[in-house]
């Protein structure tokens, strides 16, 4: 999705104290306001040190991660990959965030008002939230088959990713990076072996899983190479000479980087995967419980163990079960609730497609029916339209339906990318709740409203996945109040995507904190989820190397919908959905520990 001055103002204090003690008693009376203005003043102090610290987090963090920077729409260090993993650098980055941790505690958080007061709170809980994770050395691991640098930019390539390549500085940008790369390249094999060195090593599994894809990377001719493709898609427009000077300056950078990336795949074949573990979870690692630990509270914004988020996803999926045994049988289906979802995979009535276009029309036919409907849900909305497109070609294979943001300057909409390798195989049950997660009132309700809010950057481009990802499946379930459920195939489709939910909080926990081994894991998603081999294990290997991360929809989720569930209870009938989806969303992002207090607040003052 996305992801951070102000001169100090000379307190007047003293002036306006002299000023009052040299006036009668009766007059000092009238002329009590100055307090006012020494308080105000004191605030605005306080707020523009505030704003100033918070542009300096924002910017650190940005030359940090440059490609998270770019991921995230801030395309300033374009140029630049940053070498996070560096242990020196790493050092120095959190040596940085306790310093701004101090500059924070030293502003007077009372003088604040309550837009500056959010700030801070949102600040002061990202510190503490990245220095926790301080002691555990994640730069030894720093390749997965879901995130690295080299498959980042050869991701970039195409110029259909987050890096843009449409103008000649452009061009520029992306042939610096590539500069880089043998360098970074380098210090993750360093990284690597100083890991094989104290056990901080990946599964075997995971290894065999990502070997070809850096395998790939590597061709026996420049012309061939993935990262070539910019010369081989450069706009007619440029002039002859950018055009004959990049090609040489791109011919010469893939020269080089080749064989950095030859070394590379052959290390992790030859001396990473023998290397590898044969366990599945974090906490075999060192300290690794209480690595995971720290994860699962920088993932889900909360004090809940890995015991208690065990327990909630095995009471989440008996729930959803019995729930298939109430929706089975009005689709024609008698077997047994559990067998539910393999059944449906198996009907060829639910994959009603031939082409592309059909897949497109309903969900442009949803939405046209949601446009009618969501007024009466919502009174903040955002004034960024949603677009409705079919995933380009180039991507798909690797891609799932997803979300892009509006651009904050309103050239580029919102937009919900539909991603249909083979129509005829293309799912109908799921279509309504995905649309509702992905499209609206989910990711573009709260993304796009994001850009249109007078925020300090770590905020707008920032954020968290409990509550981004929490809303939008909390989005999902509205869809009982629109009508759109009274469909049990689209019923059993926003069911069957809660399951998958709720597994994620079993199977993230067990392999990470009760032992389970990956063969459990995708035993379990086969057995809950109708899963083939191929898809639970992926699903599976995906929390094997991010821990925490999958618990972080559900339990944002819950926490909305027992925050919404609290606030009916005690308001009553001056509750409406309306005014609770505007308090939900009207802040932006929000840690849940301090989305739950705004909630207790407004509950209060509205009783």
């Amino acid at each position: 999705m996305k992801k951070r001055r102000s001169s100090m103002i000379r307190s007047t204090g003293l002036t306006v104290l002299s000023a009052a003690l040299a006036l009668p008693l009766g007059v000092q009376a009238v002329q009590a306001a100055p307090a006012a203005t020494v308080a105000s003043a004191a605030g605005t102090r306080a707020r523009h040190v505030l704003d100033q610290l918070a542009e300096d987090y924002y910017d650190a963090v940005a030359r940090f991660d440059p490609v998270g920077a770019t991921e995230n729409g801030d395309n300033r260090f374009d140029d630049q990959i940053g070498m996070s993993i560096d242990p020196a650098r790493r050092a120095q980055q959190f040596g940085r965030y306790r310093a701004f941790s101090q500059r924070l505690h030293a502003i007077d958080r009372a003088a604040l008002d309550a837009h500056a007061g959010l700030n801070y709170d949102i600040l002061d809980y990202e510190l503490n939230s990245a220095l926790s994770l301080a002691p555990f050395p994640a730069h030894l691991l720093p390749l997965n088959q879901m995130d690295s640098i080299p498959v980042t930019l050869a991701n970039y390539a195409s110029g259909d990713g987050s890096q843009p390549l449409a103008t000649v500085k452009d061009y520029q940008a992306y042939l610096s990076r590539l500069r880089q790369l043998p360098a970074w390249i380098d210090q993750a094999e360093s990284n690597m072996r100083a890991g094989m060195r104290s056990g901080v090593v990946l599964p075997k599994a995971i290894v065999v899983a990502m070997l070809p894809q850096f395998q790939t990377l590597v061709s026996g001719h420049v012309e061939d190479s993935i990262f070539y493709t910019p010369v081989r898609k450069m706009p007619a427009a440029f002039p002859a000479a950018e055009r004959a000077r990049l090609t040489d300056a791109y011919r010469a950078a893939v020269t080089a980087l080749t064989p950095a990336l030859t070394h590379l795949a052959v290390f992790l074949e030859r001396e990473y995967l023998p290397a590898a573990r044969t366990s599945s979870g974090w906490s075999a690692l060192p300290n690794g419980h209480t690595w995971y630990l720290a994860s699962v509270a920088a993932q889900t914004t909360t004090t809940e163990s890995p015991a208690q988020i065990h327990a909630t996803g095995l009471k989440e999926v008996a729930r959803i079960q019995g729930e298939y045994a109430v929706v089975g049988p009005k689709m024609g289906y008698t077997g047994p609730a559990a067998a539910l979802p393999a059944w449906v995979a198996a009907q060829d009535k639910y994959r009603p497609f031939k082409t592309e276009q059909e897949v497109l029309d309903v969900y442009r036919k949803l939405d046209a029916t949601l446009r009618t409907k969501l007024p009466a849900l919502f009174t903040l909305m955002p004034k960024a339209p949603l677009d409705l497109r079919l995933e380009p070609e180039l991507s798909r294979a690797t891609a799932s339906d997803h979300y892009t943001a509006p651009a904050a300057d309103g050239s580029r909409p919102g937009v919900f990318w539909s991603v249909v390798n083979d129509p005829t195989r293309y799912g109908s049950t799921g279509m309504v709740t995905l649309f509702l997660h992905e499209g609206q009132p989910g990711h573009h309700f709260h993304i796009a409203l994001l850009q249109e809010m007078d925020l300090p950057k770590f905020r707008k481009f920032g954020g968290n996945n409990a509550f981004t990802e929490g809303w939008a499946l909390y989005a999902e379930t509205l869809g009982k109040e629109m009508g759109f459920y009274d469909n049990p195939e689209n019923y059993f489709g926003h069911l069957n995507d809660e399951m998958l939910r709720a597994v994620r909080l079993v199977v993230d926990t067990g392999m990470h904190d009760q032992g389970w081994t990956r063969e459990q894991s995708i035993a379990y998603m086969r057995e809950k989820l109708g899963y083939s081999e191929a898809l639970a294990k992926s699903e599976t290997e995906r929390y094997m190397v991010w821990p925490g991360q999958a618990l972080s929809y559900k339990i944002g989720a819950l926490k909305i919908a027992e925050l919404r569930a609290r606030a009916k209870a005690a308001l009553g009938d001056k509750f409406t959905l309306p005014a609770f989806h505007r308090i939900v969303l009207e802040d932006g992002t929000l840690p849940l520990s301090l989305l739950e207090a705004k909630v207790d607040r407004w509950i209060a003052a509205e009783r």
